[in-house]
C-alpha cells in the first residue's frame, strides 16, 4: 500500500504561482510512476501531469504546458507541481496519484492522495 499526503493548495490571483506537494510513505516509493489530476465542480477527473520513475520523463495536458512543471525528489519521496500564470479555469482540487503503470486515464490509476483545494480568483 502507498499512501500519498498533498500539501501546498490555496487562494491565489490570475497570474499569480503556486506549488504543491505530495508525500507518499507506506510502501517504497521506488518504481512508482506519478501523476497530478484535478476535479473541478461538476467536472470529471482530468489528467495535469504525470512524471515517470526511472527516467523522469514529464507529460502534460495542453492546458497547462509551459505553465506547470512536475518533478520528483525520490529521496524524499516527494513529487511537486509548480503551477505559475494561473488562470480561474484552474481553480479544482488537485490529486496526487501513483501506479506502476503511467496513463492519462484517471481511473486506471491505483493510489490517490486525499485532494488539496486550489483556487484562482479574478
Amino acid at each position: 500500500q502507498v499512501q500519498l499526503v498533498e500539501s501546498g493548495g490555496g487562494l491565489v490571483q490570475v497570474g499569480g504561482s503556486l506549488r504543491l506537494s505530495c508525500a507518499a510513505s507506506g510502501r517504497t516509493f521506488s518504481n512508482y510512476h506519478m501523476g497530478w489530476f484535478r476535479q473541478a465542480p461538476g467536472k470529471e477527473r482530468e489528467f495535469v501531469a504525470a512524471i515517470t520513475w526511472s527516467s523522469g520523463s514529464t507529460y502534460y495536458a495542453n492546458s497547462v504546458k509551459g505553465r506547470f512543471t512536475i518533478s520528483r525528489d525520490n529521496a524524499e519521496n516527494t513529487v511537486y507541481l509548480q503551477m505559475n500564470s494561473l488562470k480561474p479555469e484552474d481553480t479544482a482540487v488537485y490529486y496526487c496519484a501513483a501506479d506502476r503503470k503511467l496513463t492519462i486515464v484517471a481511473g486506471a490509476w491505483n493510489y490517490w492522495g486525499q485532494g488539496t483545494q486550489v483556487t484562482v480568483s479574478s
